[in-house]
């Protein structure tokens, strides 16, 4: 796959060379010649000097038949400018921008270009260990929904995973079992104490799902 990086700095040189060790074809535009150096030695793909949301430097780095096109630079207004010149001018199907402002993503996404805000990714990361909590998560869908882990007491035991689950707010997707039995989720899957399981939890739940599923998890005798 080809792929274009606007942007060579430290989220953008990092995301190059790991797509680049993954065999992709990689592009990396940014108006800065030195910054290129974050490259390394090792890097097999391109270096195009000029700015991102110039429709001629685009087009010379290849986005015609590029596959994806990431914006991380540091400004929120260039990101925006190249994603957009990318899939409206390009058609490129695949577009991110890297936004700092939350409410800006939110209206970009409304127009159709995935963004990924470190504000908000990294505020929540802060939060869990702040607080210690005892459940896992993983922000996914820029913020919308969270990948929880907990776990089943006793007072859940013997319930079936159509009983847990709630309706837009938490859906099961796999249930382990023991230290290797993994099962995938059925509506009329009977829960035991110390069932550990992966969820989708809406936002308005996660208060709720720590307080009925973390203090399970810690008291579980689930093997590490």
């Amino acid at each position: 796959m080809r792929y274009l990086i606007v942007g060579c700095g430290r989220v953008g040189s990092a995301l190059a060379k790991l797509l680049d060790a993954d065999g992709h074809e990689i592009i990396v535009v940014d108006e800065n010649p030195s910054a290129f150096k974050r490259l390394g030695q090792k890097f097999k793909g391109h270096e195009v000097v000029g700015t991102g949301i110039d429709y001629e430097v685009l087009k010379r780095a290849g986005a015609a038949s590029a596959d994806g096109l990431v914006a991380v630079t540091n400004g929120d207004n260039r990101n925006i400018m190249a994603a957009l010149i990318a899939q409206r001018m390009f058609k490129i199907r695949r577009v991110v921008a890297r936004i700092y402002d939350p409410p800006r993503g939110q209206m970009y996404r409304e127009l159709g270009v995935e963004t990924v805000c470190p504000t908000t990714v990294g505020a929540k990361l802060i939060r869990d260990v702040l607080i210690k909590a005892p459940w896992a998560t993983e922000g996914f869908d820029y913020g919308k929904l969270t990948s929880a882990t907990g776990a089943v007491g006793a007072n859940d035991a013997g319930k079936r995973i159509a009983e847990i689950e709630q309706a837009g707010k938490i859906r099961i997707a796999a249930v382990r079992r023991g230290s290797s039995e993994v099962i995938l989720a059925a509506a009329d899957l009977a829960l035991q104490d110390g069932d550990e399981f992966s969820a989708v939890v809406a936002p308005e739940a996660i208060s709720d799902f720590a307080e009925r599923f973390g203090k399970a998890k810690t008291s579980s005798k689930i093997p590490a």
